[in-house]
């Protein structure tokens, strides 16, 4: 159980750690200190549902018919594998998330829906938390839920970090280094994770 969990915190936060619309926009939010609590409860929440989602229909397809679990295993490894790669290939080039600070207060409203926006009409999302978390949930079997509740728990760490803690967080989000490294680490942790699921196969 244990393992479960921690093995998904740590594919949670491998998916959703790196640099991408919905992150910028939590950080300058972070920065400009409007509205944090609400919207990291938007982005927790949304990623819990997704997850939740992703781990419970997906196993109940599994369980009618276990060939789907070989099929999305294999989807699930080619997709890490490229993830893995467009990982190190940032690793190799760096970018720098930046958020621009300043200006009057927008008003709750519209920054609550550009949150929605950015979590609820991205493509992505649903592939990284319907699609891949599910598909390698499902390798863990009857753990399926302590994995999902692991990648959940890597979502509100982040968004919380990310929200609550811009202010010491923004001198190392400007340095490439940092991503850097933090893209070395997703790759690493994509590999294992495709690796982990073709291993299953046998």
């Amino acid at each position: 159980m244990i393992v479960a969990v921690v093995s998904g915190l740590g594919f949670g936060l491998s998916l959703i750690v790196a640099i991408g619309a919905q992150n910028a926009f939590v950080l300058r939010q972070g920065l400009r200190r409007e509205y944090v609590a609400a919207i990291v409860l938007v982005c927790t929440a949304s990623d819990a549902v997704l997850i939740s989602a992703g781990v419970g229909g997906l196993g109940a397809l599994v369980e009618a018919a276990p060939v789907i679990l070989t099929v999305a295993r294999l989807a699930g490894a080619a997709f890490l594998l490229g993830y893995a790669v467009l990982a190190a290939r940032r690793a190799l080039r760096p970018g720098a998330l930046t958020a621009t600070v300043g200006g009057a207060a927008a008003a709750a409203p519209a920054v609550l829906a550009s949150c929605l926006a950015l979590t609820w009409l991205n493509p992505h999302v649903y592939l990284d938390t319907v699609v891949l978390v599910g598909s390698v949930a499902s390798a863990h079997g009857s753990l399926r839920w302590w994995f999902g509740l692991g990648a959940a728990i890597g979502s509100a760490i982040w968004f919380s970090a990310l929200g609550f803690g811009a202010r010491l967080l923004s001198p190392l989000a400007h340095r490439r280094t940092t991503w850097r490294v933090l893209d070395a680490g997703i790759a690493l942790i994509m590999l294992g994770s495709a690796t982990t699921l073709l291993l299953g196969l046998r």
